[in-house]
């Protein structure tokens, strides 16, 4: 009996890269799929919403000036050379994103393309490493938004009560930041300390309930953050204009190329969601048509907004050569126009900073739903995951359980660590993309494809070349403690993810076709009995 239990090598190998049939993910969505509310401006609101966030609000200060502590160089004003050149890589990965969306518009994004040309165990992989872009990402933008905000109430001091702009550290900071502001100020439960960051907390309650409501619903209330950031963006860049020093423009690229890539790496962060959008696919109402469109215009819209941002800003405060203010770190658009006397348009900053981290907690909320909403199908998690709300049509349990993960990750998270370990994800996210669209014109070349990635192979080979290169440049270049360590745990995270797959993704899966198989002999004995 226990011999039945071992399965013997050979098909352990096989079962790892069979791979999906497109048209079963297609049956299966059309069987137990989402409701279909989201047209071509939805996505591109979704789009700009998911990637114009924390990245020009706070990493483009970073890009441009190198980081604080010295541990990599800064862009100065070439940072907008490395925005095209982070847009580029973005825009090769984008049409392999594209051209499957349209192909196999179904939840997962990534993961489902994985499924079908890489096999099983490489898409559990990439969906283990998917959790590191949307969920971990959606807990560093919800940490994030709590910095913002008390940063925005501090400016009502004379009006707000003190407990309310200077709370006590532990109820907006997770435990390791409060420790090193003021370990004294915690208290401590059965000696461990005890921390809670309430306004994140809020927050990823309050996007919790809309994404349980419906994407429809989530798409409005994004649509209305983004009016907000683009207007405030819009002001940053007409009124910083008449403030725009010439001389702050020289030397171009004070670190060269090295500065250059170093910031095409570190402004990526302000590109990704982008792909978060090939995750609702099922749930367009066209995806053969608006899918491209949403995609690759969000991330057209988005780069020539973070352009005129960076030739603004960096004409406004020298970022090479002098001692940079810490201001330029944490909020640089805002710290700019302070700096030249315009307070109310930083304060008008300050509050689109926060509608742009809504918009970015609202998409990748979502996008980590769906990725494990597929997985869920495919019988990676518990079935009680694939269960739909009868009235909102949404994956309220998987939606409920993502926020509850968030809550409890803003208690411990490290941010820097969090917005690297985002990359690493991301990066490899988009590798994968682009191998697959390989793999897949090679076994499946006659499947209809209504969006076809131009110049292939060459454009998915400049995908994986252009993202496998700045990963592996920021590696060697990194000396911070935070990129280490974000090195140290997105390996550990994958030895983690190939652990789960062997201990219970495989089994279950095997469970799951064995049942099927009674299922269908059961149904053929009785059609038989039927006949006689």
């Amino acid at each position: 009996m226990a011999e039945k239990n071992i399965f013997p090598i050979s098909q352990i190998l096989r079962k790892m890269v069979t791979r999906k049939n497109p048209d079963d993910a297609l049956a299966g969505a059309a069987k137990g799929g989402l409701e279909k509310t989201l047209g071509v401006w939805d996505l591109i609101i979704l789009g700009v919403g998911a990637i114009i966030g924390s990245g020009i609000f706070a990493v483009v200060g970073i890009a441009a000036a190198g980081s604080a502590d010295g541990s990599s160089p800064g862009a100065g004003p070439a940072l907008i050379v490395s925005m095209v050149i982070a847009a580029i890589a973005c825009v090769f990965s984008a049409l392999c994103y594209s051209e499957f969306a349209t192909m196999i518009p179904v939840a997962g994004g990534a993961y489902t393309y994985t499924f079908a040309t890489l096999g099983e165990f490489s898409a559990w992989i990439i969906g283990w490493i998917l959790m590191l872009e949307y969920a971990i990402g959606f807990i560093a933008v919800a940490c994030a938004w709590t910095n913002h905000f008390m940063q925005f109430i501090k400016g009502f001091s004379a009006i707000l009560p003190a407990w309310f702009v200077n709370p006590p550290v532990w109820l907006v900071n997770d435990f390791r930041t409060a420790s090193n502001i003021d370990p004294s100020a915690i208290p401590h439960i059965a000696g461990i300390p005890f921390c809670i960051n309430l306004p994140a907390i809020i927050m990823i309650a309050i996007t919790t309930a809309i994404l349980v409501k419906g994407t429809k619903d989530s798409a409005k209330m994004a649509g209305i953050m983004v009016a907000v950031k683009l207007g405030v963006i819009t002001l940053f860049v007409l009124a910083g204009a008449f403030y725009v020093r010439p001389e702050n423009w020289t030397p171009f690229a004070p670190n060269g190329f090295e500065g250059v890539f170093m910031g095409a790496f570190i402004i990526f962060f302000a590109y990704i969601g982008f792909d978060a959008l090939a995750t609702a696919a099922e749930e367009c109402k066209n995806p053969q048509k608006d899918l491209p469109v949403g995609i690759l215009g969000s991330l057209l819209v988005t780069t020539v907004v973070y352009v005129l941002v960076a030739l603004v800003l960096t004409g406004m405060q020298p970022t090479s050569g002098v001692a940079i203010p810490e201001g330029l770190f944490k909020a640089p658009m805002a710290f700019a126009m302070t700096a030249v006397n315009q307070n109310w348009i930083a304060g008008l900053i300050s509050v689109g900073s926060l509608a742009g981290l809504t918009s970015v907690l609202l998409v990748m909320h979502m996008a980590a739903t769906r990725v494990l909403f597929a997985m869920s199908r495919d019988n990676f998690l518990p079935r009680v995951f694939q269960k739909i709300h009868p009235k909102f049509n949404t994956p309220h349990i998987l939606t409920i359980t993502v926020g509850v993960v968030g809550i409890l990750g803003t208690l411990i998270l490290d941010l820097n660590v969090a917005a690297s370990l985002c990359n690493f994800g991301t990066f490899t996210s988009f590798i994968i993309v682009c191998v697959a669209i390989l793999i897949l014109r090679k076994v499946d070349p006659d499947r209809p494809r209504p969006f076809k990635v131009p110049f292939c192979p060459w454009f998915p080979l400049l995908g994986i070349l252009c993202c496998g290169g700045l990963m592996v440049f920021s590696m060697v270049i990194s000396k911070g403690e935070a990129a280490v360590l974000s090195t140290e745990l997105f390996v550990v995270w994958v030895i983690m993810g190939a652990l789960i797959y062997a201990s219970y993704g495989y089994r279950k899966n095997r469970q799951m076709e064995k049942l099927a198989e009674n299922e269908e002999i059961a149904g053929k004995n009785e059609i038989e009995a039927g006949i006689k």
